[in-house]
This record gives structure tokens, sequence and C-alpha cells, in this order.
């Protein structure tokens, strides 16, 4: 209960804050109290397209630049499955297996907590803070603690405008909406129908969605949108 208490007046001293350095180096220190020896904060790119623009804060071992960095690394990929704060506990064999960039970078020879929180309140905009160490402890009240004071920093950095919602590749208004009523179920004639417009015009939509999605067919797009957060049904 101390820790929760103490993660909501951080959130509330953002507001005073009046640079993003500030606001991510009391966010890192916070983290940092509770054990964690490893700290990264980012925005994740959609398909294909480099992580490194997205970078808020990495500070992660060795690794402090975002050019080591991919938007492909399985640790990214696998927080991207998540929507609500998890707390995994990774053996030794777990951060030396794979192609991990972020899981090669964490100590090898004993068990190591990674804390994952996907922030989800600006999509389609996403990012995610994930910090790690083998004495990082939290419980599940401090788990919805870092959910909102993540939200809530973020929240500061745009607005102090170190941090920019556009993503590279995303998809336009109307070619949401077409993937939108396709994930709905509707055929290419329906959704002409309610848009007004032509089948071809709504097939090409789907064609560029597909593309920027890096998807193989319609249901893969869908997906894929569903993942990214470019669409919501």
């Amino acid at each position: 209960m101390v820790v929760a208490t103490a993660m909501f007046a951080l959130s509330e001293s953002f507001r005073d804050m009046t640079t993003g350095a500030q606001i991510v180096d009391a966010l890192e220190a916070f983290f940092r109290s509770l054990g964690a020896t490893h700290f990264l904060l980012t925005g994740f790119p959609l398909p294909g397209r480099p992580i490194e623009p997205l970078v808020v804060r990495v500070n992660w071992g060795e690794l402090r630049s975002p050019s080591g960095l991919s938007s492909r690394d399985p640790l990214l990929d696998r927080a991207l499955r998540v929507h609500h704060p998890q707390l995994w506990t990774l053996s030794a064999e777990d951060v030396r297996s794979g192609t991990s960039v972020l899981f090669g970078a964490l100590p090898s020879d004993r068990p190591i907590n990674v804390l994952v929180s996907p922030i989800c309140a600006f999509l389609p905009y996403q990012a995610v803070l994930i910090a790690a160490g083998t004495g990082l402890m939290v419980d599940t009240k401090v788990r919805l603690a870092v959910n909102h004071v993540a939200a809530e920093a973020l929240r500061r950095l745009i607005d102090l405008g170190s941090v920019r919602l556009e993503r590279p590749g995303e998809l336009s208004a109307r070619e949401r909406r077409v993937v939108e009523l396709s994930a709905q179920g509707k055929t290419a004639n329906e959704i002409a129908e309610i848009l007004e417009i032509s089948q071809r015009t709504v097939h090409a939509h789907l064609q560029n969605a597909s593309e920027k999605m890096g998807a193989s067919n319609k249901t893969h797009t869908v997906v894929e949108a569903l993942r990214y957060g470019q669409i919501s049904v």
C-alpha cells in the first residue's frame, strides 16, 4: 500500500515538471528504488518500421542507445501481446536462449523479474514501460499503480512535446474505418454502401492496410490492425 501511494504521488508530481528528462529521470529512479536494474520506456513501431525514433529511454545494462534495439526483439514482441501490467520471472535458461538483445543484456546467472506495463491510454499510439531486476518485486496493487503512473508520465511527456503520437506507417482514417467494418463481418459491397464509395475503393483501402500491416490476407490484416491498436471492435 505504501509503494502504491508513493506511485500515485509521483504521478501527481509530473504536472510540476517542465522537461521530459525530469519526468523520465523520476520514473526510472522510482523503479530502481523498487529493485530494477534495467529500464526501458518506448513506443511500439508499426510492422517493418524502426523503433529508434520512438524510444524515450533505454538504460538496459550495457544497452544505452536505441540504435542497438530492434522492433522485432522477442521481448518487445511478447510485450506487445500484453494488455495489463504483468510480472514475469525469467530463469537463467530463458535469458540465455533465443536472439533477444534485451534478454541477452540481463544477468544470466540467476532468475530475474521483468515488469511489463503496456500504455494504451492514447490509442492508436502504443507504448510500454519495462523494468527488470533480480530484486524487483511488485504485488498486484503496485502493478495497477504502475499502469496509472506510466500513463500519467507519458501524458505529461506528450504535453511537453517530448513524445509525439504519430507513428510512421499508421492506417489512414478511411483505411481504419474500412478495416473496422470488415472486422464486423461486413462485405465489400456493404462497406461501399455504408461509406458511399465504390467497391473498388474499398478493396484499394484493404490492400493498402494489408501492406502497411505486413499482412497476407484480409483476416490477417484485421488481426494485425487490432494488435497494433489501429482499430477497435
